[in-house]
C-alpha cells in the first residue's frame, strides 16, 4: 500500500524522504511513524539507495504530534500498567499501544545502513525535533525553529531523545533545552550544536545532496554501512577494547572484499568500482547488532 503520510523519490542514489501533511504543518500521526518506520526498514535493502534525506512538505517540517485526534492523541492504551519487565521483547506485538511511536522511527533511523540527513525546512518542534537527532546531520534553512516543547505539554522527551541529545550538544545543553521547552531559531540552533549548518530555503535541498554526495558517491556501500552503525554503537560502549574487536572483524572483512578493488584503485591512480551491497553485510553484523540491543 502507498504511504499517505510521507512521500519517497529516488535521484541519483538519494533517497528523498518528504513528510507530507502540509495543511497540518506536518504534524506527526501513528501511520506517519508507521510509514517512516517502514521506509527505514526498507531502505536497507534497496541497493538503490546510498543515502537517505528528510524534509516536510510546504512551510514546517513537523509541527510535533498531531494533537487534534479523540482519546490519548499518542495512540498509547491508558487502561494498561505496564512495568519495565513489560518491557523487554520490543517485538511483542502486545506492545504496539505501549510503545512510543517516535522511538519506533528513531531506532529505525538509528540501524539504518545509510546515511541519513535531515533537511529542516520550518518548525520542527517535539517529535518533528527529535526525529531528527537519530540522523547524521541537520541542516536548517534560516527560518526554521527547533524545539523540545514537552514540558509545555507535561510529558517528558520521547524518541529516544534522552540518549540522542546529550551525545550531540552535551548534558548540560541537552538539560536546558528540556527543561526550559524554548523553541530556538535557526542560528541557536547551529550556535548549541544541534545543527550543522544554515543556508537560505532556496538552498537547502541542494546542500542535503551535496552533502550526501560528499559522503557517498564513490564509496563502497559495505564500508559505510559498516562505519555509520560502528560510530553509533562503538562510541557507546565502556571501554575501547569493545570497539576493537568490532573493527577487527569490520576490517577482516572489508578487506577482503570491496578493500582489494580500493587498494588496486589507489596503486593505479583510478576511481575504484566497488560492488559490494548494503544489503549483504558480513556474518557478524547481525550477531553484532543484537548484541548491542541487549
Amino acid at each position: 500500500m502507498s504511504p499517505t503520510t510521507i512521500t519517497r523519490e529516488l535521484s541519483d542514489g538519494v533517497l528523498t524522504i518528504t513528510l507530507n501533511r502540509p495543511e497540518q504543518l506536518n504534524a506527526f500521526t501513528v501511520t506517519m511513524a508507521e510509514e517512516l518506520e517502514a521506509a527505514f526498514t526498507e531502505v536497507n535493502t534497496d541497493d538503490e539507495v546510498r543515502a537517505v534525506i528528510v524534509t516536510g512538505a510546504g512551510r514546517a517540517f513537523c509541527a510535533g504530534m498531531d494533537l487534534s485526534s479523540d482519546g490519548n492523541v499518542f495512540g498509547l492504551d491508558p487502561d494498561r500498567r505496564p512495568g519495565l519487565a513489560d518491557m523487554a521483547d520490543l517485538d511483542d506485538p502486545e506492545l504496539a499501544r505501549i510503545r512510543d511511536t517516535g522511538g519506533r522511527v528513531t531506532l529505525a533511523i538509528h540501524d539504518c545502513r545509510k546515511p541519513v540527513i535531515a533537511a529542516i525546512n520550518g518548525a520542527a518542534v517535539g517529535i518533528g525535533a527529535t526525529m531528527t537527532l537519530a540522523m547524521d546531520a541537520r541542516l536548517a534553512a534560516t527560518k526554521a525553529r527547533v524545539g523540545l516543547v514537552f514540558g509545555r505539554l507535561g510529558i517528558v522527551p520521547e524518541a529516544a531523545s534522552t540518549w540522542f541529545l546529550p551525545r550531540i550538544v552535551g548534558l548540560p545543553a541537552a538539560l536546558d533545552l528540556a527543561y526550559s521547552a524554548d523553541i530556538l531559531d535557526a542560528a541557536q540552533s547551529r550556535e548549541i550544536g544541534l545543527v550543522q549548518n544554515v543556508v537560505e530555503p532556496e538552498e537547502l535541498l541542494d546542500t542535503a545532496r551535496a552533502l550526501a554526495d560528499r559522503w557517498t558517491r564513490g564509496r563502497s556501500p559495505v564500508a559505510t554501512a559498516l562505519t555509520r552503525q560502528m560510530m553509533r554503537r562503538n562510541s557507546a560502549r565502556p571501554h575501547p577494547v569493545d570497539a576493537h574487536r568490532v573493527d577487527s572483524l569490520a576490517m577482516f572483512y572489508t578487506s577482503i572484499g570491496d578493500g582489494i578493488e580500493g587498494v588496486a584503485a589507489f596503486r593505479e591512480k583510478r576511481a575504484a568500482e566497488f560492488t559490494g551491497r548494503a544489503s549483504e553485510l558480513p556474518p557478524f553484523y547481525q550477531e553484532w547488532l543484537d548484541a548491542t540491543r541487549d
